[in-house]
């Protein structure tokens, strides 16, 4: 049982336009193809309070895209290109994984996940990438990701993820990582601009972040390996 967690959006259908719970369907179809079952988490302040009682339900926790993370989260003031922001949403998210990452249950950090990972463990985050880097190649389109290529530490988690110490991904986002959180190292560059693009925390039996959108790529393996590890979790609990 995998928890993805969801954004908290404004979508519209038909006559209705309200506030959802979202999560592109993408991500539980490719858990689905793994051989897992995706269950949707909603933010949830009194889960944030008590974390442990939603984890008990779960072997793996994914932490999704979205909405840029809310500055206050790291002891920041917001950037003019910071927009979008839940703080409930980061509560809720930033709780779990702490939980998580104490009893090690598999933590898979997708894009702005990836950054709740970071967050989480004590980092902080570029809010604006393209005035670091010189250009906007992460987020050329709003709607659209755009190709780049990734180099991984040989031998590391992402690279065994991944299958390859080199990967073309997909791409959405104008932040990333600025200083590293506790205990957590850099495995993953950008081939452009050397950027972060994946991050793990040695130690522990699963516990990878990666920038780009997996969910995204039929041949990806990487939430087939967030899956296998919730498989391995599940049979050493029982």
């Amino acid at each position: 049982m995998i928890g993805i967690c969801a954004a908290v959006e404004r979508a519209s259908w038909g006559a209705w336009e309200v506030v959802c719970n979202l999560s592109p369907r993408s991500y539980a179809l490719t858990v689905q193809a793994a051989g897992g079952m995706a269950l949707l988490l909603p933010p949830d302040d009194a889960a944030a309070e008590q974390p442990a009682e939603m984890l008990d339900h779960l072997d793996g926790l994914m932490l999704a895209g979205g909405s840029d993370v809310d500055p206050a989260s790291y002891g920041a003031r917001a950037h003019p290109e910071t927009r979008g922001t839940r703080p409930e949403r980061d509560r809720f998210e930033l709780a779990l994984a702490h939980a998580a990452l104490e009893r090690d249950m598999p933590v898979l950090g997708i894009c702005r996940g990836m950054q709740m990972l970071n967050v989480s463990c004590g980092g902080t985050l570029v809010q604006h990438l393209p005035e670091l880097v010189g250009h906007e190649d992460h987020r050329h389109t709003p709607g659209a990701y755009s190709d780049h290529g990734v180099r991984l530490e040989p031998g590391s988690l992402a690279a065994r993820a991944v299958g390859s110490d080199r990967s073309a991904v997909k791409s959405h986002h104008h932040q990333g990582i600025d200083e590293v959180g506790e205990g957590l190292t850099v495995v993953g560059w950008a081939d452009a601009d050397d950027g972060v693009e994946a991050i793990e925390l040695p130690g522990k039996p699963y516990a990878l972040g990666v920038l780009w959108h997996p969910e995204e790529d039929e041949r990806s393996s990487v939430i087939g390996s967030l899956v296998e590890a919730a498989r391995a979790y599940r049979g050493a609990a029982a």
